[in-house]
């Protein structure tokens, strides 16, 4: 299962991670490093509306707990858990960019292995 990213997101990410100072890479930054080298990139024009990637709104599933959690994806810089906003730097946000409504995902996460499904995705409209 490959995460899929639009151009623009990949940029951004890729230019956050490389603008980190190495004293700051946490492990998840490493992983989020790796899932977008191996991510499908595709146009912005061409994304589908319901893959999860910055700026997102969504709504996950603890598949064993039924624990739902409702957040928007943001840059850190943005980021403000009690305004419901997720760094993509975040263990969680790593684990679910570019993946998309419907899916399971296993993922390490704080509080050990979860398996989390994506029950919704919406994304804010951008005029182009």
């Amino acid at each position: 299962m490959k995460p899929i990213l639009t151009k623009s997101d990949y940029n951004t990410i890729k230019d956050l991670i490389l603008g980190t100072p190495s004293h700051l890479i946490t492990k998840e930054i490493s992983l989020l490093a790796r899932e977008i080298e191996l991510a499908k990139k595709v146009p912005d024009s061409k994304i589908e509306p319901q893959v999860l990637r910055l700026n997102s709104y969504f709504e996950v599933q603890d598949v064993a707990s039924g624990k739902l959690l409702n957040f928007q994806l943001s840059l850190p810089k943005l980021a403000d858990l009690a305004a419901k906003k997720l760094s993509v730097l975040s263990p969680l946000g790593v684990a679910l960019i570019g993946f998309q409504e419907g899916m399971e995902i296993e993922w390490a996460l704080p509080g050990g292995l979860k398996k989390l499904k994506i029950l919704s995705v919406r994304n804010p409209v951008h005029s182009e």
